[in-house]
């Protein structure tokens, strides 16, 4: 299947990434755009749950650029996940699974970043396999540094033989009091790429434009992920921005 571009990506954010936050960072630069995190327990047993998100994957524009779209899924039921996913998946461009969530909700609920412990991996590939041998989209993870941190690429290497289309890495470590405390640790994305043999994605560390081009210069990936900088500025992904249509200055 074809990849997606994957150079500027806007990232999965809570209560955040719906369809006109898409748009807009759509367009203003984003290559791509993903989901919130979606639950799917509750995209099982939750109808209204269910069309909200289908109604939010919807979300059209005259130029298109409700597309491409990744929805991202978290859980620790391969089963689960898998049957959530054909319901998303006609309604989609790729489908990732969620490994780097650190909040609490995620420790109570054994999901997101608390799947990177070596005793977990078995259960991610279990995760990750029945994914790519369900769907009709590219299956991708986006993950944390693992402990230690050097373990994160032999995970890495093994989603990679379980079938995912590209990682993303947040190459910070799992805290969910001080999840983006200290610089993410781009050296560990550079181990990534020189690794594997998918596309990595990097994520952390961009404040300004000058950070897009200088992370993706060191670490040689093939894309950046930027999350909460869209907030404060959706226009980071692009050095000038047009005029307002009608506005004269």
């Amino acid at each position: 299947m074809p990849l997606l571009d994957l150079r500027y990506i806007a990232a999965p954010m809570v209560k955040q990434s719906d369809g006109p936050f898409r748009l807009l960072v759509r367009k203003y630069g984003a290559s791509l755009t993903y989901t919130q995190m979606l639950i799917p327990d509750r995209i099982l047993n939750d109808q209204d749950y269910l069309e909200y998100h289908l109604r939010d994957l919807g979300t059209a524009s005259d130029d298109g650029l409700e597309r491409p779209v990744v929805v991202q899924l978290c859980g620790h039921d391969p089963q689960t996940i898998v049957e959530a996913g054909r319901k998303l998946q006609g309604h989609c461009d790729g489908i990732d699974l969620n490994l780097g969530c650190p909040q609490e909700s995620a420790r109570d609920g054994h999901f997101g970043a608390y799947l990177l412990g070596q005793k977990d991996w078995p259960l991610v590939e279990e995760i990750v396999s029945a994914m790519s041998n369900s769907f009709s989209v590219p299956v991708t993870a986006k993950l944390r540094l693992c402990q230690p941190s050097h373990a994160t690429l032999e995970l890495s290497q093994r989603l990679e033989a379980c079938g995912v289309s590209w990682v993303t890495l947040h190459a910070r470590n799992v805290s969910a009091r001080r999840r983006r405390q200290g610089s993410a640790n781009l050296n560990e994305v550079k181990r990534l790429k020189g690794n594997l043999q998918v596309p990595v994605v990097s994520n952390g560390n961009v404040r300004e434009f000058s950070d897009l081009l200088a992370n993706m210069e060191y670490t040689g990936a093939d894309g950046i992920m930027v999350g909460e900088t869209l907030l404060g500025n959706p226009c980071i992904l692009i050095c000038s921005i047009q005029p307002v249509r009608g506005h004269r200055p």
